[in-house]
């Protein structure tokens, strides 16, 4: 069977970030749902990093593909043996974006959509996505909203994104009419007309005082990348994947919107109404205050934002791949464990 879309995300039985255990039900429960009706062919694939030997599979505590669901599902197990090859080891359990590469290697659909295991698409993104009309030369970024942690798992799908809407904590991610606007107050994007004169303004000043790269790079939605990134198969083999680094994740999602920018690949901004609901957890990244991301680093070494506008810089000046992967990115010569689950499948 031929597959539409891959969607691809990686966890651990850890109960890393707080109530994970609820988020990726929400996130697994979300997608079932969602897919009952769909026209597209459409596999989850969780790869499921250096598990924790004390703790069951994710395939055994997530939810599975009844009768009449058609999404199916793969985990796919990358074991401490291979885990154990990184300095970083116990620092980072789940080095994320290799695990990501890991899913990547071996989805099997047309376009792939990179994301992660606290969330939610809303009914306009998912429509998008069941349009089926995407570019294999564009790649695709939607707003991520944080919501608060007290969405319920046992309310149903509607219930959950009637709540989620209501309840948005924050945005991240760059406006699709209004790029050029970085920090503009809310009231702005309210008021069109006012918005529209903003954007003409920035757009001017930035043709005035920016230099060619720099706009692109400044224009490249990375805020929060890591939980919606969407394009071909073909374009991810293209940019290699995310960079495979023995480091902490954060960034080298950006490095990924930038490779494909460097290569050609068009940028498309969903509309904020076509978004990820992020649940929101007291110890994520986005939570933590600057004193305590200082300390964070100290224990887990990761890339500064600098550096990745210097390589950003380089990288779209001369089209240039990243290339720091060897041809074996994503484990893709390796055998891995790997467990199927869908309805047909399951008594």
């Amino acid at each position: 069977m031929s597959i539409d879309l891959s969607i691809v995300a990686t966890s651990r039985n850890d109960d890393h970030g707080g109530d994970t255990l609820k988020r990726m039900r929400i996130f697994v429960n979300g997608l079932l749902v969602q897919t009952r009706k769909s026209n597209l062919d459409i596999e989850l694939i969780i790869v499921e990093w250096n598990p924790p030997l004390d703790r069951p599979l994710l395939k055994e505590v997530l939810p599975a593909p009844s009768p009449g669901d058609k999404l199916i599902i793969r985990y796919v197990v990358v074991p401490l043996e291979i885990h154990s090859q990184y300095k970083q080891q116990d620092a980072i359990p789940l080095f994320q974006m290799i695990a990501k590469n890991v899913g990547i290697r071996r989805a099997l659909g047309k376009f792939v959509l990179c994301t992660n295991i606290d969330l939610l698409f809303s009914k306009e993104l998912f429509q998008i996505l069941e349009e089926n009309d995407l570019d294999s030369q564009c790649f695709y970024r939607a707003n991520r909203c944080d919501v608060p942690a007290e969405i319920q798992e046992n309310w149903p799908l509607e219930k959950q994104l009637t709540f989620a809407t209501e309840n948005i904590l924050s945005t991240a991610g760059k406006n699709n009419q209004y790029v050029h606007l970085i920090t503009a107050p809310e009231w702005v994007y309210k008021y069109a007309f006012v918005a529209k004169f903003f954007q003409l303004a920035a757009k001017v000043r930035a043709r005035i005082l920016e230099e060619p790269i720099g706009l692109q790079l400044r224009l490249l939605d990375t805020d929060a990348c890591g939980d919606f990134t969407l394009m071909s198969k073909e374009a991810w083999l293209d940019i290699q994947g995310y960079a495979e680094l023995d480091l902490y994740s954060i960034h080298i999602d950006s490095l990924g919107i930038i490779a494909a920018a460097a290569l050609g690949y068009k940028q498309v901004i969903l509309p904020p109404e076509a978004c990820t609901f992020h649940i929101h957890h007291e110890t994520g990244w986005a939570s933590m205050s600057p004193i305590e991301k200082i300390k964070f680093w100290s224990e887990r070494p990761g890339i500064g934002w600098d550096a990745v506008l210097e390589a950003g810089r380089d990288m779209l000046k001369d089209k240039l791949r990243l290339n720091v992967n060897d041809d074996n990115w994503g484990f893709s010569d390796e055998k891995l464990e790997e467990y199927i689950l869908e309805a047909e499948t399951v008594d």
